[in-house]
């Protein structure tokens, strides 16, 4: 039988891909350091683990609203009022099985065979999959290190310029795999490009929170017209939890409540009640995982710039340092890919190829410090000696 052209240009998730193999690596007895995978290596809060189990015990076991338990989509709005100093409405919003269901939804409702939408080059790895499977193509824009990853203005208005049909511009900040930031100035500069080309921002915020110098700043301050997706993944350390949201205008929200009838029903409602007692009480707990991340990202920032790795703009946000390490994919005709399957074979590190996130981000190398302080020296370690014998 055939697969569905939709289906076959999917392209792999490398990351999950070298994950895969550092797993299979441990089953034969050998010791690896994990730094691809962005997941939180700490436990859920006791506090979200306890409503979850009061809600099983409760039997709150059924199917919720569509749209997500209406507690939780109150809390949500709340959260933002208080971050951002935004108003919110629970009804534009919906509770979705983690962000990537949010992702699917929402790129099936706004966008058309042909459409575009405007990523940056480097971005989180699956935009480009999600855009294409709703037969829109993304029309990727530069962003450089010298700039701290940064779009610049300059050369989104030159995309709309080259480009008919751009329906979106899609943000990430703090982003994946960079690390970095967008300033409150380029915020404004998007929203203003949006407001005159009758665009949509789309926001992905899922690293909110996860924030160690300089302020993040939520796209809604600055327009309402754009799409916010978020969740409890990263914040909360609920990876496995498969749950996040979507905040839309009022105009999608049927469309978007029928997808999710049909397609999903409702997300897991236990989950939905100890995201709720995350939002509500976990504060003491984020602050607690946010000063381990932060001392762990100063280590290993300093560890590579010791080894002469250099770090132009320091990231301040996420878990991911991306390096340049051309000099060493050189070795493989400059494939970050080979790179890391060396490092993997010869050092026992499981580090994630730039070219999973673009182009613009081949010959680089993510490094992911979501993991013990003792396994991030270990793994600088290695690295160093990785280095030392390719010298």
């Amino acid at each position: 039988m055939s697969i569905s052209d939709r289906c076959c240009n999917i392209t792999p998730f490398l990351v999950m891909e070298i994950n895969e193999k550092a797993e299979a690596m441990e089953r034969a007895g050998e010791s690896v350091i994990r730094m691809c995978v962005g997941e939180p290596d700490f436990d859920t809060p006791e506090c979200a683990k306890r409503a979850a189990c009061k809600a099983l015990d409760d039997n709150l076991t059924h199917y919720t609203h569509s749209l997500g338990l209406r507690e939780l989509r109150e809390a949500i709005c709340a959260d933002y009022a208080k971050r951002y100093g935004v108003t919110l409405a629970p009804d534009n919003m919906v509770v979705t099985q983690g962000t990537s269901p949010a992702m699917l939804v929402l790129f099936s409702t706004i966008l058309e065979q042909g459409d575009k939408v405007i990523t940056s080059d480097p971005c989180y790895a699956c935009y480009d999959n999600f855009i294409t499977f709703a037969g829109a193509s993304p029309v990727k824009v530069p962003v450089f290190e010298d700039d701290g990853f940064q779009y610049r203005v300059s050369a989104i208005r030159k995309a709309l310029e080259e480009n008919d049909g751009i329906k979106a511009i899609l943000i990430n900040s703090p982003a994946n795999p960079t690390g970095t930031l967008l300033s409150e100035e380029r915020l404004k500069a998007i929203a203003e490009i949006a407001e005159e080309n009758d665009l949509w921002v789309i926001s992905d915020e899922i690293y909110h929170g996860l924030v160690y110098e300089d302020e993040a700043h939520s796209i809604l301050e600055y327009t309402d017209r754009a799409f916010v997706f978020n969740g409890f993944s990263k914040l909360y350390a609920m990876t496995g939890w498969r749950l996040g949201y979507l905040i839309a205008p009022p105009h999608f929200m049927r469309t978007l409540r029928n997808l999710c009838q049909n397609f999903f029903i409702s997300a897991n409602s236990m989950a939905q009640w100890g995201a709720l007692a995350a939002l509500k009480e976990a504060e003491a707990d984020v602050e607690r995982m946010k000063a381990t991340y932060n001392k762990r990202r100063l280590y290993i920032l300093e560890r590579l710039k010791n080894m002469g790795l250099p770090i132009k703009h320091e990231p301040t946000g996420a878990f991911y340092v991306l390096v340049n390490m051309r000099h060493q994919a050189a070795r493989f005709d400059g494939s970050s890919l080979a790179l890391a399957y060396d490092i993997l074979d010869k050092a026992h590190i499981a580090v994630t190829p730039g070219i999973d996130f673009g182009p613009g981000a081949e010959g680089y190398i993510r490094f992911s410090y979501a993991t013990s302080m003792a396994n991030i020296e270990e793994g600088m370690n290695r690295l160093e000696d990785y280095l030392k014998a390719q010298a």
